[in-house]
């Protein structure tokens, strides 16, 4: 039986399509919700629920959540009679669940595995929880041929298969269009003592563009938050649930982002997109749809250069049937 993890929107997402083709080919799986993000209670349906406690005699939340599901998910492993345990990307709860189930002999699926920066601060914390999932998983599925040679240049131990990303099953049938609106998104963790930096550019180009209308689903985190009070131009939202984010996206003209999901998801959609980051684990689609900006300061040129650039057809994450295709290789397998 196949216990597949999730605690985050992203993760849940990634999983999801899994869950229908589990179903149909009869691959026996159960599901743990870790509670890393506890919105997702009123939303989803799990076999076994972890809670995040911050009494373990640590102050970092990172910690917290680390102790937390290495010691309640060892638990749920050994009651739900897990034989493999699936994780998704890079959270650290996803690589707490995956050291749980190393330490009891229960092999592990690493899903989305082989994104690299090789930049252990970019992302933090998420570059090196990734690479200790890698270290310790029996059946890597990439969603990319480079994603591969990364965890083969590593001598990754494991059986390695491409498979695209299954993001992508959830939007392969979204229609899109191109409006005057810009979709912009800003949440990660190495952003936030510079988020101040990056709104301000954002809203001159808004002031510079009036002609576009920028809009901006603000992430609920106080460090960003607390900054929608100084954009006047830029229109602030509350955040979207994902398939209105996925509309939204599907219609705008330009995506400014900092989010690695969205940069698969634009790709496929065909849509611009300026990355907000000093690199990106995501590098096959630069060039084609997505265009790095390391600072803040770069984004007022990237804007005016890219705002009309015409986005290759081609999407190197997949074709939207990522699920079929890691169904089918279990299958091959027979490790149910």
């Amino acid at each position: 039986m196949i216990l597949i993890c999730f605690g985050t929107r992203p993760e849940y997402l990634k999983v999801k399509p899994l869950f229908e083709s589990f179903k149909r080919e009869n691959i026996p799986f159960k599901t743990v919700f870790t509670g890393q993000h506890d919105t997702l209670l009123t939303e989803v349906s799990f076999d076994w629920r972890l809670h995040i406690k911050n009494d373990y005699q640590t102050e970092n939340r990172l910690n917290s959540v680390f102790v937390s599901v290495m010691k309640q998910g060892e638990e749920a492993i050994r009651e739900l009679n897990a034989t493999y345990v699936l994780v998704q990307g890079d959270t650290t709860s996803g690589a707490a669940f995956a050291m749980a189930a190393y330490h009891m002999g229960v092999k592990i699926i690493h899903l989305e595995a082989g994104l690299r920066t090789y930049d252990r601060t970019n992302p933090y914390p998420e570059e090196v929880n990734r690479q200790i999932i890698s270290r310790i998983a029996d059946i890597h599925f990439c969603p990319t041929k480079k994603n591969e040679q990364n965890l083969i240049d590593e001598k990754t131990e494991g059986q390695i298969f491409i498979t695209g990303n299954t993001a992508l099953d959830n939007i392969r049938d979204i229609l899109t269009s191109e409006s005057n609106k810009v979709l912009i998104t800003l949440h990660r963790r190495e952003n936030h003592a510079i988020a101040h930096k990056w709104f301000n550019e954002i809203e001159k180009l808004a002031i510079s563009n009036p002609h576009l209308e920028f809009i901006l689903p603000i992430h609920p985190n106080p460090s960003i938050n607390r900054f929608k009070e100084d954009l006047i131009k830029v229109k602030v939202i509350d955040p979207l649930p994902h398939n209105e984010l996925v509309e939204l996206l599907a219609e705008s003209k330009l995506i400014i982002t900092d989010s690695g999901g969205i940069q698969e998801e634009a790709s496929f959609l065909r849509k611009r997109t300026i990355i907000c980051r000093k690199t990106t684990e995501r590098p096959e689609s630069l060039g084609q749809s997505g265009f790095l900006c390391r600072t803040p300061e770069d984004l007022p040129d990237l804007f005016n250069s890219v705002i009309n650039y015409e986005v290759n057809g081609y999407c190197p994450y997949g074709d939207g049937y990522s699920a079929d295709k890691i169904v089918h290789i279990i299958n091959k397998l027979n490790i149910c």
